[in-house]
């Protein structure tokens, strides 16, 4: 039984919204794509790439999942600080789990945690501008400075 709808969200673009209540700790996709190298990933989104949106989704063995290939729902997920999933890699696939109970018809999010070559850099920062308007909201989908 399908848990998510892709539809416009009123954060960003498309977004991932539940069908019907979902309870913590419930896995509810898989983010799928064509596993690739980065440097093939992001030769291809250069070259590809719709405005304001990318499907590349890093693994920890340095590959990653690129989700305009092959992919599904879940590269529609939008970012937010306080996000109501997580991600979770499990022997080089990444699901969509939830962190708290979800009502139907709310959307999913994640926080993307998103790294810099330069993070001092004004002009990239731009870039990754957050719109979630949490209360709490860092303004920037880049991790947080450890």
């Amino acid at each position: 039984m399908r848990c998510v709808i892709v539809r416009r969200s009123p954060i960003h673009g498309k977004g991932v919204f539940a069908m019907h209540a979902l309870a913590v700790a419930e896995r509810v996709l898989e983010y799928r794509g064509e596993i690739t190298s980065w440097r093939n990933a992001v030769r291809r989104h250069q070259r590809e790439s719709v405005e304001g949106h990318t499907s590349l989704f890093g693994l920890s063995d340095g590959r990653v999942i690129d989700g305009s290939r092959g992919g599904n729902s879940a590269r529609w997920l939008n970012h937010a600080c306080t996000p109501n999933c997580e991600t979770i890699e499990d022997d080089g696939r990444i699901f969509i789990q939830t962190l708290r109970p979800i009502d139907a018809g709310e959307e999913l999010f994640i926080d993307y945690l998103l790294a810099v070559d330069d993070p001092e850099d004004e002009e990239a920062r731009a870039q990754y501008a957050c719109a979630c308007t949490a209360p709490d909201c860092r303004r920037s989908m880049l991790a947080v400075a450890a």
